[in-house]
């Protein structure tokens, strides 16, 4: 972890927040003894991104399925809706 003193962390910010995120944290210390420590926020991903699966199933198959779904629910709703 690198460390810098107010003044240095005040003219290299760009250079601090480049070590911040390559190293993981920084340390600024200030005159009166105070040290604060800098740390990246790492983005977290979508709530919506998920790992695939390999299902081994082909586009025509799965084009196939719902298909069929959209017909029998055409047929379901068509026979229901009198």
């Amino acid at each position: 972890m690198k460390h810098y003193t107010y003044s240095e962390a005040r003219q290299n910010l760009a250079e601090l927040l480049d070590s911040a995120k390559r190293d993981g944290k920084v340390r600024i210390k200030r005159r009166d003894g105070s040290e604060f420590e800098l740390v990246p926020i790492t983005q977290k991903g979508s709530v919506l991104d998920v790992k695939g699966i390999d299902i081994d199933i082909s586009r025509e198959e799965i084009l196939s399925v719902i298909k069929e779904i959209r017909e029998r629910d055409y047929g379901y709703r068509k026979k229901h809706s009198k």
